[in-house]
């Protein structure tokens, strides 16, 4: 019904810009055949709204959620978009095919997955040139995506990225109907000034362009309390604050599927044994065993807002030479411009108690893998000091502490000496980490590591569906 909606559409507007193609022709005869082509104008275009706007009794339970990147690396939308579909509503999700989202997502009979192209490599001239032309080529496949399903009710963005989203979707929802909902998870500009500098003029037009066109959305989401007031007192944009939190998926792992987890991730050998876990062929228990390493774990998107390099040189080094049992460090790799250089790097390292790995997951095993550490570390610098790393959210959901580096509103999160520790510099993370592990598993339970993970568990907190429920279910519902 939609694509037939849709070819009914882009023939009227076809039928518009050729009635003022030949307005414009034949108004240099006469001022009777002026009116004539506005007359016809103005009724094309009042029939092309009316088919644009035209709902029915499951409009109100339609929502797009809508995110200008990769679907599968967007943990946060595809938790709009399973909530929304717990409340009974039919979901458009709109991304860049890549990594395969969660199962629970491509397994979901409400939520319908609409693909776009992302357009790589694009070259047309010089560089801005190239750039605009993007710009304009992304703007047009994104507005017959949107103008090709049915009448939405909201549709719900993530911003960044927001070039040219915002404007398309505030144009669609303009022209349908339909409410806007921005989810502001940073500034596009301030994530662009990384690489341009601040003054530059493609980061001065990006911020102009957030702010101006970020006041036209209907809500607004955001996820701290610090972006909220950021918000409000800089751009005039009224914000709800939607913390990030974990779904139940992240949870602490029994042992018997760490064991199974390390199995799987283990190559070539068929003994039922690990470097942190065995299985007892006479009644097939699972215990950890004795000496095991510690697992470290970190994720990183090899980019230089992750200074992996923190981690790297000198801590290892020096956790290297100090006398206390092996230290595994896990890297859950991403998607970044500097990935081959740090892959070229940890393959270069040497040491004698410290073992880095990087294995692929899917996206179920990830919180299995978080559920099975002993100690997590973020090096997540937020561009613009508002936002939160989400990987420290799905740590703290598995009850793993954490070590954090500093910045403006990780407090917000991290709470120092409470449920990890947060460091500026890599010698205060070596200290750190040596103070944590040194009696490494005799600390397990006791010592700070025992406490911070006591304190976490004592704490629960809310879930995510909770959360979306009290925050964002309302503004659904709002007449």
């Amino acid at each position: 019904m939609a694509d037939a909606g849709a070819s009914m559409t882009l023939a009227t507007i076809s039928l518009i810009g050729f009635a003022l193609l030949a307005g414009f022709y034949l108004t240099t005869l006469n001022a009777l055949w002026t009116l004539v082509s506005v007359t016809v104008t103005a009724v094309l275009v009042s029939q092309l709204l009316r088919k644009l706007r035209r709902r029915d009794a499951l409009t109100e339970r339609r929502v797009c959620v809508l995110v200008l990147g990769d679907i599968g690396r967007s943990p946060r939308m595809q938790y709009h978009a399973l909530s929304l579909s717990k409340h009974g509503y039919s979901v458009t999700f709109v991304g860049f095919p890549g990594t395969k989202p969660h199962q629970d997502v491509i397994g979901d009979e409400r939520i319908t997955i609409i693909p776009i192209t992302e357009l790589k490599g694009l070259q047309v001239g010089p560089r801005m040139v190239s750039y605009v032309t993007k710009v304009i080529l992304q703007s047009l496949q994104l507005l017959l995506v949107l103008l090709k399903t049915d009448v939405q009710s909201h549709i719900l963005m993530q911003n960044p990225p927001g070039l040219p989203s915002i404007v398309v979707t505030w144009l669609v929802c303009g022209l349908r109907g339909s409410r806007f909902i921005i989810d502001w998870h940073n500034y596009g500009y301030t994530i662009m000034a990384l690489s341009h500098g601040p003054d530059h003029p493609i980061v001065r037009l990006a911020q102009w362009y957030e702010q101006l066109f970020g006041r036209f959305s209907s809500h607004n989401l955001c996820v701290t309390n610090a972006m909220k007031e950021d918000l409000q007192n800089n751009w005039n944009i009224r914000a709800t604050t939607l913390y990030d939190k974990p779904p139940a998926i992240f949870k602490e792992t029994s042992v018997d599927l760490k064991h199974q987890l390390f199995m799987r991730l283990r190559p070539g050998d068929v003994t039922e044994k690990t470097a942190f876990t065995c299985r007892d062929p006479s009644d097939l228990s699972v215990t950890l065993t004795s000496g095991r390493p510690a697992l470290l774990i970190s994720s990183t998107s090899w980019t230089g807002q992750r200074t992996f390099t923190i981690l790297v040189d000198p801590i290892l080094l020096t956790l290297d030479t100090c006398c206390f049992n092996s230290l595994c460090v896990c890297v859950r790799p991403g998607k970044g411009p500097q990935k081959d250089h740090y892959r070229k790097l940890i393959d270069t390292l040497s040491f004698e108690h410290v073992k880095i790995c990087t294995p692929w997951l899917e996206a179920e095993d990830y919180p299995v893998l978080l559920g099975s550490a002993d100690l997590g570390v973020c090096l997540h610098k937020s561009s613009s000091g508002l936002d939160l790393p989400m990987k420290v959210v799905d740590m703290f959901g598995c009850c793993l502490p954490v070590c954090a580096i500093h910045f403006y509103c990780l407090h917000e999160l991290v709470k120092h000496e409470e449920n990890g520790l947060i460091f500026k510099d890599s010698e205060e993370l070596s200290g750190q980490l040596k103070s944590l592990l040194w009696d490494f598993p005799g600390c397990e339970d006791e010592g700070k590591l025992g406490q911070f993970r006591r304190n976490l568990r004592a704490s629960g907190g809310q879930r995510w569906d909770q959360n979306w429920d009290q925050n964002v279910l309302p503004l659904l519902t709002a007449p």
